[in-house]
């Protein structure tokens, strides 16, 4: 049994969601799962969250140390925030940040830190800030977490 993190891009072009709906879909069935691991931000979170959910595994939010909610994006993303984080089996809430750069790397490292294994839905490119995908990508990687990538290529983010 394992557990599944989830790093990635909050917007995601529409050229990629097939792919990254099927590699999360079989990730989520390689072995038995014990529990998937999200922040719920807009994005690869929210459409890894809802997969996990629909599979029946059960899932954790892990929220930043910040003003989180209303950092997520437009109304649609808060919503499904709010949706997803009611149907979620635990919730941790982590320390204060001085930044949300900082907050969302804390979150993503404990992602890192408490998962057997990442999916990133990352276009290989640097993190456009600093706590970014790449970021978390680089420390499961230096930490010896296994990373699947998930994205089509020849996409470009938006």
């Amino acid at each position: 049994m394992s557990h599944i993190g989830v790093t990635g891009h909050r917007h995601l072009p529409a050229a990629v969601l097939p792919a990254v709906r099927h590699g999360m879909t079989v990730e989520l069935s390689a072995v038995t799962t014990a529990g998937a691991l999200s922040s719920l931000a807009a994005g690869a979170d929210q459409l890894f969250a809802g997969i996990a959910l629909d599979r029946g595994v059960p899932l954790t939010a892990v929220i930043p140390g910040m003003d989180y909610e209303a950092h997520l994006g437009d109304e649609d993303a808060q919503t499904s925030y709010r949706r997803l984080l009611k149907c979620c089996a635990a919730r941790i809430d982590l320390p204060r940040e001085p930044t949300h750069e900082e907050a969302y790397y804390a979150a993503g490292r404990w992602i890192v830190d408490h998962a057997d294994r990442l999916i990133a839905v990352w276009d290989g490119c640097p993190a456009r800030g600093p706590g970014g995908t790449a970021d978390v990508v680089a420390y499961a990687r230096s930490t010896g977490v296994p990373v699947t990538v998930l994205w089509s290529p020849g996409v470009l983010r938006c």
